[in-house]
């Protein structure tokens, strides 16, 4: 294993695998050492039959990984001890989605300010204690106490399929106006994909993580974080996304595009390699 790189395929079980995650699932195999992360930290839309699933599908596909499988639900201390060690930089949040939206919509007009996690946040709790936080709030990042505490004025990465060789980097104010102070434990996790996938990835010894380019902007994230936590920061591959007929991406209501259907209609895991261009 010397020499090659730590991949992993990081799935939710909250539905069945499509033509999708078999590219994404796929590819990391292809790059290196590859791994089988189980991102269940979605209590209320996780289920053990999706879970059984994905082993079910991957391994039809001809995937194999190192056991036991990492699964988030049993890592909340792990991300727990994170949060603590970022407790100077974070704040309790109170505020909904509709207030979110109110704050953001009054006086402006037209489309809001939306980035990687979702509407851009106003900043309307920015002000409070993390030492008040209660069971009802969310946990952000003052994304730019965060710039201040590194001494930086820009972060950066760079990516093996878009301009590979070439740093894609933000500055503090693109950052905190496209991205902004973004959720690092949600209502009743104790923690967020965010979070978790960095705390994971370091875990693993990830060194290069292969995903879709729909995640390329939540890369800025990662990297704001690992710098925080003093963790490595690996290589990046954000390859292309599957699409239907029409161009949309493929999600997990498009049940018809299931692995699981094409297994049963007899197709082969030569067919679905064809049918995603590999």
């Amino acid at each position: 294993m010397a020499g090659r790189a730590v991949t992993r395929f990081a799935p939710s079980p909250t539905g069945l695998l499509h033509l999708g995650h078999a590219f994404s699932a796929l590819t990391a195999a292809a790059h290196g050492w590859f791994h089988l992360r189980i991102e269940d930290i979605d209590r209320d839309r996780c289920k053990p039959e999706f879970e059984t699933a994905i082993h079910d599908d991957l391994s039809w596909l001809g995937l194999d990984w190192p056991q036991p499988v990492m699964r988030q639900s049993d890592r909340l201390p792990a991300y727990q001890a994170a949060l603590a060690r970022l407790a100077p930089l974070t704040y309790p949040c109170r505020c909904r989605r509709g207030d979110i939206r109110a704050a953001l919509s009054a006086p402006q007009e037209g489309a809001l300010p939306a980035g990687p996690d979702g509407l851009i946040y106003p900043g309307t709790c920015r002000g409070r204690d993390i030492r008040d936080a209660g069971p009802d709030d969310v946990i952000r990042l003052d994304a730019g106490r965060a710039f201040d505490a590194l001494g930086i004025d820009r972060i950066a990465f760079r990516d093996q399929v878009i301009m590979p060789g070439n740093d894609h980097g933000l500055t503090r104010d693109q950052f905190l106006d496209g991205i902004g102070d973004v959720i690092l434990s949600r209502r009743g996790m104790g923690t967020s994909y965010h979070l978790a996938v960095v705390v994971d990835d370091a875990t693993q010894g990830i060194t290069l993580v292969t995903r879709g380019k729909d995640l390329f902007d939540s890369t800025y994230i990662h990297v704001l974080l690992q710098r925080l936590l003093d963790l490595p920061t690996p290589d990046y591959l954000h390859h292309r996304l599957i699409r239907d007929d029409a161009g949309r991406r493929l999600a997990k209501r498009d049940d018809a595009r299931a692995i699981r259907h094409y297994r049963d209609a007899g197709v082969t895991p030569a067919d679905i390699r064809r049918m995603i261009g590999l």
